[in-house]
């Protein structure tokens, strides 16, 4: 009998396996080295390590980095975009903006389609949809034979206002297969059917790029898990925080260009509500990066507005996550005015921070932890040793000396800088968007973020801090919780006073009618699909638009109406109910829901957490060196309770438990971290 539910989470350094066995209720997991050339020899090397008999697995979820590790190497086959005359350059010259504004030198990156590989045919179609200028298909075909003695592969239609009218574009599609039938074509109306030709076509190109690798891997490794005697659908993280499968992978390969960050935020919004926290700020800290990510009112923030390269968007809902560069592997150094930076710069896994000894040069956040003793001598269970020496001496060369400091308290300095850009972080997804981090909890995950979570919290007078069970392979057990998940859209441009009840359900239903077809065609039935009607307004006038909810019946669209006003007003700290509101676009969320989990608590309560296995001082900063009790993670039962200062280690992760707070095992067997000032403030 099949009973046991796999996730396998790819990253740069680790592949993580998630295993989770429905019949004890108890969870495993295992780290294998990424293998870079080939992703899928990882996997195949956990499930090996880990000793999972394909045959006992009900169910097989996978959050990959596929996707946009091919939009960073830019390593594409032969790909060629095709598009109206006179428009070849949209994608080039985009919407004039720039990641740094005030750097002359530092230039957007080229378009994933060189000039030489786009194409212009003759035709036209208005704003409205109405045709200008036919189709020549006669030009189509020549075209189509240039393409064929390229060697092209892989082609991108893009026409101006095909989302108003795809007729031409669909014909243009039926004339390469017929002249390529080897060839992949993506059309910029059937991937993203909106407004904006800049977004669109690039968003198009994006999944045409993609198509061959993404559903190349997907394909080998299905068939890998079939002949292992996996019997079931493969099912893959997509961006938006939802799954596909490799059926509808193939379709939109695009949707996992953001695969990897969106687990650990949905694996972040699963234990919040399992500590019934409706609000929470996830901190996902890894050796080169953190992501952030925020819940609120038990939901995760969705964005249409990322790229993995900036200039070049992807207009997909996306759980919308900031990332920046801060992990434990990032560099600190001295600027050029003499203060103290962190990061962006990292020293990654080879050669690493100092204390790998591997041959790293520089000051990082993990050496200044192995300084301060919140590290000890080994980590990942002895697997890695590291080297305090090494540390003290980079940290003393490279930061204490030039700023007349102790090495503890440059050490300290580092973490300091490391936790305030975290905590600016935090700020910018919650405070820019109407939210009061003091009515949340941190939950701190990732490799190093149980480190520094407490302190982060401190700088945003964050009262609790949560660390799950296993922090380190948290966006695996991510992969576990997610439903299948598809987003549709369809332009419509109207006041909403005025709007037509019959017309805009119409448009709904026709939108209902392509979710269930997807969801039929991914295996989901009827009780198991859940449709959310979305709609996107904003006052008239206005470019930018909101999305909110949108309900069935008479009222629906005067409560839309209210929820946008609501909702602006919460994020632009301005209303104008006296202003029409204008509709700008219809959205729809078809969900299939997957059996997930069930999670269960301990029955065993303990009130004390026994013996430390070791004492040791630790730097905490105004508080200077403190002999602190430090634990084994997998010796501390529910219910305990202790004071800090604290250091619990265990094989993927440490905790470090500062003084002035209090720390408890939960029955779900996270730590809950109390911070003593904020915890009594916010009780008053």
């Amino acid at each position: 009998m099949s009973n046991l539910r796999v996730a396998v989470d790819v990253g740069g350094t680790f592949t993580d396996v998630c295993i989770f066995d429905e019949e004890t209720q108890r969870m495993r997991v295992t780290k294998v080295p990424s293998t870079p050339a080939d992703p899928m020899l990882a996997i195949l090397n956990g499930v090996e390590r880990a000793e999972i008999n394909l045959a006992d697995v009900s169910l097989f979820s996978h959050g990959t980095t596929v996707a946009t590790n091919a939009l960073i190497t830019r390593n594409f086959p032969p790909a060629a975009m095709v598009t109206t005359k006179g428009f070849r350059d949209v994608i080039e010259i985009r919407d004039g903006t720039k990641d740094d504004l005030w750097d002359a030198y530092n230039d957007v990156t080229g378009p994933y389609i060189r000039r030489r590989d786009r194409f212009e045919v003759t035709e036209r179609i208005d704003y409205a949809g109405n045709i200008v200028a036919p189709l020549d298909e006669e030009e189509a075909r020549r075209l189509a034979a240039v393409l064929r003695k390229r060697g092209v592969t892989t082609i991108a239609v893009c026409f101006i206002n095909s989302y108003a009218n795809a007729e031409h574009e669909i014909r243009m599609r039926k004339i390469l297969e017929e002249e390529l039938p080897e060839a992949t074509v993506s059309t910029s109306a059937e991937i993203l059917p909106e407004i904006f030709e800049h977004d669109r076509f690039n968003t198009a190109v994006s999944n045409a790029v993609l198509g061959p690798l993404v559903s190349g891997y997907v394909s080998r490794l299905a068939d890998e898990l079939k002949t292992g005697g996996y019997d079931g659908d493969l099912l893959l993280l997509h961006s938006g925080g939802g799954s596909m499968t490799p059926r509808m992978v193939k379709r939109y390969p695009v949707r996992l260009a953001a695969s990897g960050i969106a687990a650990g935020a949905i694996a972040a919004k699963h234990i919040a509500q399992q500590c019934g926290f409706e609000n929470a700020v996830s901190l996902d800290m890894g050796g080169t990066s953190t992501d952030i990510a925020l819940v609120s009112d038990g939901e995760l923030r969705i964005t249409k507005e990322w790229q993995v390269e900036y200039g070049h968007p992807i207009v997909f809902p996306s759980i919308e996550v900031l990332t920046i560069g801060a992990g434990g592997g990032s560099i600190a150094h001295i600027d050029i005015a003499g203060s103290l930076r962190n990061g962006p710069q990292s020293a990654g896994a080879d050669p690493g921070p100092a204390c790998y000894n591997m041959g790293g040069e520089e000051p990082t956040n993990c050496d200044a932890n192995v300084v301060l003793n919140r590290l000890g001598s080994t980590l990942a269970g002895g697997a890695k040793t590291l080297d305090r020496g090494l540390s003290q001496a980079v940290i003393k060369r490279a930061i204490a000396e030039p700023l007349d400091m102790s090495e503890e308290e440059a050490a300290h300095a580092i973490l300091q800088v490391a936790n305030a850009n975290m905590a600016d972080a935090v700020r910018l997804i919650s405070i820019r968007r109407g939210y009061d981090p003091r009515d949340f909890a941190l939950l701190a995950f990732g490799g190093a973020g149980a480190l520094h979570g407490v302190e982060v919290a401190r700088e945003l007078n964050i009262p609790t801090v949560v660390v799950p069970p296993n922090p380190g392979v948290t966006s695996a057990l991510g992969c576990l919780l997610v439903d299948i998940r598809h987003d549709l859209s369809a332009m419509y441009t109207a006041v909403a006073a005025d709007a037509d009840p019959e017309d805009l359900e119409s448009k709904y239903k026709t939108l209902e009618t392509e979710a269930t077809a997807r969801l039929r065609h991914e295996g989901v039935s009827a009780e198991n699909s859940i449709l959310q009607r979305i709609i996107s307004m904003r006052y008239q006038g206005q470019w930018r638009s909101l999305a909110v909810n949108m309900g069935t019946g008479a009222g629906a669209l005067e409560e839309a109406i209210q929820s946008f006003h609501q909702q602006h007003e919460r994020e632009f700290a301005f209303r104008q109910d006296d202003q029409p509101v204008e509709i700008y676009q219809l959205q729809l969320s078809a969900v299939g829901k997957t059996p997930k989990p069930s999670f269960a608590p301990a029955t065993e309560w303990v009130s004390e957490p026994g013996e430390p296995d070791s004492v040791r001082p630790v730097y905490f900063g105004k508080d200077g060196w403190v002999d602190t009790p430090v634990y084994d993670r997998t010796k501390l039962g529910a219910g305990a309770t202790f004071q800090g200062p604290a250091i619990i280690d265990q094989l993927d992760s440490t905790t470090v438990v500062p003084p002035r707070t209090t720390a408890e095992i939960d029955e779900w067997l996270n730590i809950r971290i109390h911070l003593t000032e904020f915890k009594d403030e916010q009780e008053a």
